[in-house]
C-alpha cells in the first residue's frame, strides 16, 4: 500500500490506542466525537483528492527511495517543482476544507531530518541518516500521518533549558539505555495530534553544550506507551455537539490542537534521529521554520473561501455592485494573492542541500510568513465589513425551524430578490467561523503564531538579508564606493 484511501484512513485510527483527555475526561472513540471528527475528515481530504486523477500532479509524486506513487505529503522534495507543487497543494486543500488540514508539519519534519541527519552523519559519522531513510520508507509505504513535534512548553523563556526549575519544561533525554532512551516532557500547539499515526520529535530552538540531554530527536507510534493527549480549546466548538449543523459554519471540517504528554517514554535506537548534537538543534530548527513558513500557502486557499463568502454575502444583502463593496472584494483578493506570491517565490528559488533534499529559499519563507501574520487578518476585517453585523447577532438554526419563531425570522432576515434566509445564515455563519469560530483559530491565530512567532522571521529575516551588499550599491551609484573604508 503506497496510497490509502479515506476509507482505510478512517479505520487505521479506530485500529489505535490513544490516550486522550478533553473537557476534563477521557475520550473513549476520537473518530466519531462530534468535535474531534470534522479535524479527521480534513485529514481524509488529502487521502481523496489524491487518488484522483485530475489532482494527481499536485497531491502525488514519485518516491526516490523506491520510485513508487506516493502522496505528497510524505515525500521528500527532489527539484523546485516538487517545492512549488507543495504551495498549490496546500492552497488547493485550504480551499477544499476551509481549515488546517493538519499533515504539513509532518511533511516539513520529514524534509527537514533529511537534511539534517545527513550532516550530523557527516561530521560525527552516526547512523542517522540511514536510520531516518528506513523510517521514511515506512511511512511511505503505509500513507502514514505524521505530526512534526517541535513546540515545547519552554517554561521561563528568559531561560536555557537546563537552568529551567522544572526539566521537563523542555522535552529530555531521561536515561540511556542500551536498547534506546527514555525521554520526558511535553509539545505544544499539536495540530492534528490524534488525526496522526506518528510523532516525529525535534528540538525547539538552538542549543548549547549544558542543553545536551534536551538534543534530541525521534519518532514514536501516536500509541506508544506513556504517550498522551489533552485536547484544546476553542471558540464555539461545543457547537458541534449541538443536532444542528448550521450553527458550526463549516459544517464538515474543523482543526484541533492538543498538548502531547510524553511520560517516561521508551525511544529504541532505530527511531533515535539527534542524540546530543546540540550544535545541530538551530540549523534543525531553522530548516524545520523555513519549510513550514512556505506551508501557509494554505491560508491563501481558506482566504479564497472567505472572499468567495464575502462576496455571496454581499450578493445577499443586495449591495455587491456598490462600488465600495467591489473595492473592497478587490483588496481582499490583493492581499490573498500577494501572500500565493510569497510562497510560490521562496519554493522556485530552492535550492540543492548536500543531502540531495531541495530546500526553499530561507528569507522569501520568512517574508511570506510575515505577510500571513498580517494579511489574513486585514481579509478577515473586511469581510466582516462586508457581511455586517448580523454576523454576530443572528439567532440559532433551532429558531429557524421553531414553529413558534420560524416565520418571523424568514420575514425580517430575508434580504435581495432571489436569495433564501436559509442560504443567508448560511453564509454568515460561514464567515463567522471563519473569523471568529473554530476555523479561526487555524486561519488568523494560526497565521500569527503558527510556524513561530512574527518576531521569529524578523529575527531571520535580518540574519538572511545582505544590508553589505544593498549598502555597497547604493555607495557604487553615488560615487562613494572608492571612499568607502569600512569593508
Amino acid at each position: 500500500m503506497t496510497l490509502m484511501t479515506p476509507e482505510q484512513y478512517e479505520q487505521s485510527l479506530r485500529e489505535l490506542n490513544l490516550k486522550v483527555y478533553m473537557f476534563g475526561k477521557p475520550v473513549a472513540n476520537i473518530v466519531d466525537n462530534p468535535i474531534i471528527r470534522p479535524s479527521m475528515n480534513a485529514v481524509a481530504k488529502t487521502y481523496e483528492l489524491a487518488q484522483k486523477e485530475a489532482y494527481q500532479d499536485i497531491m502525488t509524486a514519485r518516491s526516490h527511495l523506491t520510485g513508487n506513487r506516493i502522496n505528497r505529503f510524505t515525500h521528500i522534495h527532489q527539484n523546485t517543482e516538487d517545492l512549488v507543487n507543495k504551495s498549490k497543494m496546500g492552497r488547493l486543500l485550504g480551499r477544499e476544507t476551509g481549515c488546517c488540514f493538519q499533515r504539513c508539519v509532518g511533511m516539513d519534519a520529514l524534509n527537514a531530518l533529511s537534511i539534517i541527519t545527513y550532516n550530523i552523519d557527516q561530521m560525527y559519522q552516526t547512523p542517522y541518516n540511514r536510520r531516518f531513510k528506513d523510517y521514511l520508507g515506512y511511512v511511505q509505504e503505509k500513507d502514514l500521518v505524521c505530526d512534526g513535534a517541535m513546540t515545547d512548553p519552554k517554561g521561563d523563556r528568559s531561560l536555557p533549558p537546563h537552568k529551567q526549575p522544572d526539566p521537563d519544561a523542555f522535552l529530555r533525554v531521561v536515561e540511556k539505555r542500551e536498547d534506546g532512551i527514555l525521554v520526558r516532557g511535553a509539545k505544544a500547539h499539536q495540530t492534528g495530534a490524534v488525526n496522526s499515526h506518528e510523532v516525529i520529535v525535534m528540538p525547539t530552538i538552538a542549543m548549547q553544550e549544558a542543553d545536551k540531554a534536551y538534543a534530541v530527536s525521534f519518532a514514536l507510534p501516536s500509541d506508544a506507551k506513556g504517550i498522551f493527549y489533552i485536547m484544546g480549546r476553542q471558540s464555539c466548538d461545543t457547537r458541534k455537539l449541538e443536532d444542528t449543523t448550521m450553527d458550526q459554519g463549516n459544517v464538515s471540517f474543523g482543526g484541533h490542537e492538543a498538548l502531547v504528554v510524553f511520560d517516561n517514554v521508551f525511544v529504541p535506537w532505530e527511531r533515535v534521529f539527534m542524540y546530543g548534537e546540540y550544535e545541530f538543534c538551530g540549523p534543525l530548527v531553522e530548516m524545520f521554520a523555513a519549510y513550514h513558513r512556505q506551508s501557509y500557502a494554505c491560508k491563501v486557499g481558506v482566504g479564497d473561501v472567505l472572499i468567495g463568502a464575502a462576496q455571496a454575502a454581499a450578493e445577499m444583502n443586495g449591495v455587491a455592485k456598490a462600488s465600495h463593496i467591489r473595492d473592497k472584494l478587490i483588496e481582499m483578493n490583493h492581499l490573498n494573492e500577494t501572500l500565493y506570491c510569497g510562497c510560490i517565490a521562496c519554493a522556485s528559488e530552492g535550492r540543492k542541500k548536500m543531502s540531495g533534499t531541495y530546500a526553499v529559499n530561507t528569507l522569501l519563507a520568512n517574508v511570506h510568513k510575515q505577510n500571513v501574520t498580517r494579511f489574513p487578518y486585514e481579509i478577515a476585517r473586511l469581510a466582516q465589513d462586508i457581511a455586517g453585523g448580523l454576523m454576530v447577532t443572528l439567532p440559532s438554526e433551532k429558531d429557524l425551524k421553531n414553529p413558534e419563531t420560524s416565520h418571523w425570522m424568514e420575514k425580517y432576515f430575508k434580504a435581495a430578490p432571489g436569495s433564501s434566509t436559509t442560504d443567508r445564515m448560511r453564509i454568515l455563519r460561514l464567515i463567522e467561523n471563519l473569523t471568529l469560530g473554530t476555523a479561526a483559530v487555524g486561519y488568523l491565530t494560526e497565521s500569527m503564531h503558527g510556524a513561530g512567532s512574527p518576531q521569529a522571521q524578523r529575527i531571520m529575516i535580518g540574519r538572511k538579508v545582505n544590508m553589505a551588499e544593498k549598502r555597497r550599491a547604493a555607495l557604487k551609484l553615488c560615487g562613494a564606493l572608492k571612499n568607502d573604508t569600512t569593508g
